[in-house]
């Protein structure tokens, strides 16, 4: 393993290990790839959720950001192209670029002179990219460009890793939401059985039919019933956490 990709590892585990949420990782990682790559950039991410459009969701400064957004206004530019095409696009000198005329002639306005854009892979299919801005032309040459290819092939393997645990995450906090509604409705049913004098199935019919009446959900209708008896809204253990 050379002292570059141990670098890049080593960034990234530290990006994935210390930073709180995934709104603090994209940004860790776009200020990771300015200083892998060259000096003096600015770098915009972009990801593409399923059913929503393209979108910057961490930059290093608002050039980044302006430059995405002009892309996603016109509905085309290299930031859109890698990701479509999962491919890199690199523009030498933005001032003798014949492609993307709206994205150049607004990106000039900016001070912008070139730019790469390094797709973003997450299990086999393009979800986002790096979109990198300088203000000097031939910013990206090789050397540079190498060394931004291989960062983004090391952040899409970061960038898998958190999306399943964002995901693991959102799964575990419906299983929480899932494991304390059912222990309160499980109370108000020990109530109404006591009430009533009637078996749980019946007494559950009965909670059911109560909630579609009065359009309240079975939660919190059962958290009504707990409360009436025992004067206190139930506070049940969450599971899945540290005693």
């Amino acid at each position: 393993m050379s002292n570059e990709t141990q670098t890049d590892l080593i960034g990234l585990q530290n990006a994935l290990l210390h930073t709180d949420n995934m709104e603090q990782f994209l940004h860790e990682l776009a200020v990771l790839s300015t200083r892998v790559v060259t000096d003096e950039l600015s770098c915009g991410m972009t990801l593409r959720q399923r059913g929503r459009p393209p979108a910057t969701t961490a930059c290093t400064d608002p050039l980044a950001s302006e430059a995405d957004e002009i892309q996603y206004q016109t509905g085309d530019g290299p930031c859109l192209h890698a990701i479509r095409h999962a491919q890199t696009v690199r523009i030498d000198d933005v001032a003798t670029h014949g492609r993307w005329p709206r994205f150049v002639r607004q990106a000039m306005s900016l001070g912008i002179r070139s730019c790469l854009v390094v797709p973003l892979i997450a299990d086999g299919e393009p979800v986002g990219a790096l979109n990198m801005y300088a203000r000097r032309p031939g910013a990206f040459g090789p050397a540079e460009t190498g060394r931004a290819q291989r960062f983004g092939r090391h952040a899409s393997g970061a960038l898998t890793l958190a999306l399943r645990m964002a995901s693991c995450h959102d799964l575990n906090d419906q299983l929480r939401s899932s494991i304390v509604s059912r222990t309160i409705i499980d109370q108000a049913l020990g109530v109404i059985m006591a009430t009533e004098r009637v078996p749980q199935d019946k007494a559950f019919a009965l909670l059911r039919t109560v909630s579609q009446n009065t359009n309240v959900k079975l939660r919190d209708l059962a958290a009504d019933i707990v409360t009436s008896v025992s004067g206190e809204r139930p506070r049940p253990a969450a599971p899945f956490e540290d005693s």
